[in-house]
């Protein structure tokens, strides 16, 4: 007697539970495949927000900074301009010294008879031109010129006579010395 058994129905309900369980599988792992991206792709976003933030917080201190260092070249560019105008401020001063100086020496070494025509001054170097009645009065202004503290030995350049000869229009150079300078240490004018 020959038995014969047929596995068939039941390979197949095996093959058909075998084959649920792979799509169960693969749909498991599909969903926990889309659960991870979503995972991951919330962390990169995080992440991405976190550095934008990071990102707009320098860009704004750079801008602060920027602004610091434009407001620390104007300043130091207002520095350099005051620095220059009181350069400017202390030669026009120095020069109005000089100048009162020099018009307060020529004054006190007038001679009587003596008009002083020109007066030019080129930095410490001036150049006079007067009229006196006679030449010794114009030796005499000379003397006064060499005594006063504030001016050299002068140099006298031309003596010349009016038609009239009641005249004499002469003409000399002396350096002006700064303050406190000594006699010794004055140079002749050229």
């Amino acid at each position: 007697m020959s038995v014969t058994i047929n596995f068939l129905p039941w390979r197949e309900v095996r093959r058909e539970k075998r084959t649920r369980q792979f799509y169960g599988v693969v749909l498991l792992m599909l969903l926990a495949g889309v659960a991870f991206g979503l995972f991951v792709l919330h962390g990169y976003q995080q992440q991405l927000a976190a550095q934008q933030q990071r990102n707009s917080y320098l860009s704004a201190h750079i801008a602060r900074l920027n602004n610091d260092i434009a407001d620390g070249r104007r300043y130091q560019d207002d520095a350099e301009r005051l620095a220059e105008q009181l350069a400017v401020f202390h030669m026009l001063d120095n020069e109005r010294t000089s100048t009162v100086r020099l018009f307060n020496d020529i004054a006190a070494s007038v001679v009587d008879g003596v008009v002083y025509q020109r007066l030019s001054r080129t930095n410490e170097h001036v150049s006079l031109s007067a009229v006196a009645s006679n030449e010794r009065q114009v030796s005499e202004q000379l003397r006064q010129i060499a005594n006063m503290p504030g001016f050299g030995v002068p140099q006298l350049s031309e003596v010349a006579s009016e038609q009239n000869g009641s005249q004499h229009v002469f003409q000399f150079q002396v350096n002006q010395r700064p303050p406190g300078q000594s006699a010794s240490s004055m140079e002749v004018a050229p």
